[in-house]
């Protein structure tokens, strides 16, 4: 028996293929390797078109996602959770002092992704962006890393980082991100204010065209040989930097 939870998963050609015609909520699609065919290439087409990512394997690999007898080549996950709008978010921000939220960009290790979303959570993070494209999808290991705080999260998946500041920017948020470049020691920024921290991709750091667009640049120091956190770890600082100065 698989591990992965059936109940979120559709298997076969054209079940795939009708929820992905009917907009249904997929996370991520497998296909078995070398296989022809018009539904094939139509599935493709709708998950290029939609963003979602699809990955082809090996049948071996088929055959350990599902328990379904035949599932024909073609196995897609749903998403584990409901996405809200940006403005759902920032509806509910509205009505709180000093929210904070969070943007994770582009990171792509699940276990990562969930460590992330459990110190959100007891860290009073009032939402989460996470960017669709590059990233790690909502998975059951994202859930089972968090401790159920993915249950608990107001979550919205973004396409794009620079609109999301600049709609934040203007609902008075300050723009902080994490990075080892041209950036300040993270406890010296005050964040007594409506903040919005963003973390980034482990191995590439925060992109170029998003650094330039924060207002502060922070760093945690590294007193080591080694020169970065990991980022999980590293979110965590940040948010509890956060936590104890509004203590």
């Amino acid at each position: 028996m698989p591990l992965h939870d059936q109940k979120n998963i559709i298997v076969g050609r054209k079940p795939v293929l009708e929820a992905l015609s009917a907009g249904v909520d997929i996370d991520r699609i497998y296909l078995q390797q070398n296989l022809k065919g018009d539904i094939f290439y139509k599935i493709k087409s709708l998950a290029k078109k939609n963003g979602i990512k699809l990955h082809e394997v090996p049948q071996q690999k088929i055959s350990s996602l599902s328990n379904h007898p035949n599932t024909q080549g073609v196995v897609a996950f749903k998403s584990l959770v409901d996405f809200l709008s940006v403005e759902k978010i920032l509806e509910h921000s509205r009505n709180i002092k000093n929210p904070v939220l969070l943007i994770c960009e582009q990171i792509q290790d699940t276990h990562n992704l969930g460590a992330i979303f459990r110190s959100a959570e007891a860290a009073g993070v009032v939402g989460i962006f996470v960017t669709k494209h590059n990233s790690a999808p909502i998975s059951e290991i994202v859930e089972k890393t968090s401790a159920g705080a993915v249950s608990h999260l107001k979550i919205a998946e973004i396409s794009n980082v620079m609109n999301l500041i600049k709609t934040l920017k203007d609902e008075g948020f300050w723009i902080v991100g994490s990075s080892l470049k041209n950036s300040q020691p993270y406890t010296s920024v005050d964040y007594s204010s409506p903040i919005a921290l963003i973390v980034s991709n482990e191995e590439k750091g925060i992109r170029k065209l998003t650094a330039e667009h924060c207002d502060f640049l922070v760093n945690i120091p590294m007193k080591g040989k080694i020169q970065s956190l990991n980022v999980s770890v590293s979110a965590g600082i940040l948010l509890y930097e956060v936590v104890r100065q509004r203590s």
